[in-house]
């Protein structure tokens, strides 16, 4: 487990959060699009450089599973509708609330994560899909971030949780794509590639968040080995500590 605190966190991790939350995203047009930050709150001050990198990170792999969330029903509007929500923008909003609130759709009341992911993915799966799928990432994604959206100072995360995140998003992504119903048809429209229409939104959204999950992953990892080269390199050069 590592803890978010070592002496790498000043330009370089400036550099890597831009990176991580411009380089990852589709990229915009000319002219277009800027940065994305955060108006200042009070709760930014017990959070270290590295923390708002990963909370900005968790925000936008929410924002970009929303995305997938709409785009999903807008391609698959039966599975808004087994819902019961009176149109498309009333089953979406439902199922951010659920996303954030951390309750699963009703008839999978019990099940996590990617119990909840598997369920959605089931061809024998009658409740909505969409709905399951989106949930079941995000709270796949939530999971390997100890349950938070939000990091602080005092939080520690495991590097391996948020790799298993990314890896499970990818196997999400090609199952999306390669699994079909009973009748032999994809459980889920999604990217369409035809003599009429070439729609790739959902895989560059996928690899968005697969970058980004990936990214805090290897700053984990190379947090715990930077803590152990720099302790060695004050012993070599001989290095005192301050005390005030």
């Amino acid at each position: 487990m590592t803890r978010w605190q070592g002496p790498w966190a000043g330009a370089a991790l400036a550099l890597l959060g831009a990176a991580l939350l411009t380089g990852c995203m589709s990229s915009p047009g000319p002219g277009q699009g800027s940065p994305k930050g955060e108006t200042m709150s009070a709760d930014q001050l017990v959070q270290t450089d590295f923390n708002r990198t990963v909370t900005l990170e968790v925000r936008d792999n929410l924002a970009s599973l929303y995305s997938l969330l709409d785009k999903l029903y807008r391609r698959n509007p039966r599975e808004w509708r087994k819902t019961g929500a009176p149109d498309h923008a009333t089953a979406v909003s439902r199922v951010k609330h659920a996303i954030e609130v951390r309750i699963p759709p009703a008839d999978l009341a019990g099940l996590h994560d990617i119990q909840i992911l598997a369920v959605s993915l089931d061809p024998n799966y009658s409740g909505d899909r969409v709905g399951a799928f989106i949930y079941g990432l995000a709270d796949t994604i939530i999971a390997a971030h100890n349950g938070k959206t939000r990091l602080y100072a005092t939080d520690a995360l495991d590097g391996q949780r948020v790799y298993n995140a990314a890896r499970n998003v990818e196997a999400a992504a090609w199952l999306l794509a390669s699994r079909r119903n009973n009748q032999g048809e994809p459980l889920l429209l999604a990217n369409e590639m035809s003599q009429t229409a070439t729609n790739l939104s959902f895989e560059r959204e996928f690899g968005a968040i697969i970058g980004r999950l990936d990214l805090i992953a290897n700053l984990l990892g190379e947090n715990s080995r930077r803590i152990g080269i720099n302790y060695a390199q004050g012993l070599l050069l001989f290095n005192f500590l301050p005390v005030r």
